[in-house]
């Protein structure tokens, strides 16, 4: 039997305020609203007047995953969660250190880590308009914005010190190839596609992804943010340094963060589409982002960055978007996920037509441009 997400959110409050009190054993401890997420647990928590996130990762796998029966049992899933959460290098333990790591040697603006105990991560707020309401309000500065998030990461994770602390803690579960790898793996891969209601079109885009990742230039050995997506990068002060939530740390392809941004943001622009005018501009923006990330290059080189961007922006669309289609009913999704489902047949059209160009076409910028173009056909229609 698949495990209840009634008794899996009871089981997730009640070891919140089991380690909130475990930290702060003479404080107040409040428990406030779920915030809706596919992946952890997260909740709202007062500690003293104190206001908190906690995150809780059951067996470091997506809620989906795990209220559709991935790693067993309920009370089989209880019994490796005991040993989990006491095991060194558990997920959230892991981001722990590497909030420490950002702000430390690194120099980023990140939450303060408020403590961990026994799976649970309670972190600070961060209050502010996040890049994707900038996008939204100034659609004509794009290219900029997008721009000075990737410079800060990239500045912040060139410092000296900061490769070999990932080293010890990296976070590959937010890899956007090993996921797609991960999902879409022989038998269970179709299994699981079958349970999206778009099957068909979904199975084409996996297998010319597949085929493009194979044919793809190797991996570099950068550090990458790894799970750096819109939403993850807050403006505190409006329009400064922006604080960088839920971290994923780890070596990859350069293009594994822009194509995190690119993706995301397109599928926001799919799914709950501005005016015609803002979605051009927007998508000019990450046009003209796309060409000054490769300006120094030479034709080899950007070619090869474009085409690496193109791929992993499609895989991480096929990643969310089919785990968004097989969330189990009773599992809570955030507005801009109610919005993916409700305008899925859109997003599985642009898959279909760019992975056909991906595979139809040598040259990497053409491609770049037809996938821009596929999105732009998207959210128009």
């Amino acid at each position: 039997m698949r495990p209840d997400p009634e008794a899996v959110f009871a089981y997730a409050a009640g070891q919140v305020e089991q380690a909130a009190h475990g930290l702060w054993p003479r404080a107040k401890v409040a428990l406030g609203p779920v915030v809706p997420s596919v992946t952890s647990y997260v909740q709202q928590v007062d500690v003293d007047g104190r206001p908190l996130f906690a995150k809780l990762s059951v067996l470091g796998v997506s809620l989906v995953s795990l209220l559709r029966g991935a790693c067993g049992e309920w009370p089989e899933v209880l019994q490796k969660q005991a040993v989990y959460v006491t095991s060194p290098g558990a997920l959230l333990e892991r981001e722990r250190d590497q909030l420490r790591t950002l702000r430390g040697v690194a120099g980023l603006r990140v939450p303060d880590a408020a403590g961990y105990e026994r799976g649970v991560l309670f972190t600070e707020p961060a209050h502010g308009p996040t890049l994707a309401d900038l996008i939204g309000k100034e659609p004509d500065r794009t290219a900029d914005l997008l721009g000075l998030v990737v410079d800060e990461v990239a500045q912040g994770l060139g410092q000296r010190g900061v490769a070999a602390r990932v080293e010890r803690t990296e976070i590959r579960e937010r890899s956007i190839t090993a996921t797609f790898l991960r999902k879409f793996n022989g038998l269970s891969g179709g299994t699981y596609l079958r349970q999206t209601d778009h099957a068909v079109t979904l199975t084409t885009v996996v297998t010319r992804l597949r085929l493009a990742q194979r044919v793809a230039a190797p991996p570099t050995r950068a550090v990458v943010f790894g799970d750096l997506k819109p939403e993850h990068a807050v403006f505190p002060d409006g329009d400064g340094r922006p604080v960088f939530l839920d971290p994923g740390l780890m070596r990859g392809r350069p293009a594994g963060d822009p194509a995190k941004l690119v993706s995301r943001l397109v599928l926001n622009l799919i799914t709950q589409p501005p005016a015609a005018r803002d979605v051009r501009a927007v998508l000019g923006g990450v046009a003209a982002f796309g060409a000054a990330m490769t300006a120094r290059s030479d034709r080899a080189g950007r070619d090869v960055w474009l085409r690496q961007l193109t791929v992993m922006w499609l895989m991480d669309t096929t990643n969310i978007l089919s785990t968004y289609l097989s969330a189990p009913p009773g599992l809570p999704l955030a507005p801009h996920a109610a919005a993916a489902v409700s305008r899925a047949r859109q997003v599985c059209d642009m898959l279909d037509r760019s992975t056909a160009a991906l595979t139809s076409y040598r040259d990497a910028r053409s491609v770049w441009r037809l996938c821009l173009d596929n999105a732009a056909k998207a959210a128009l229609s």
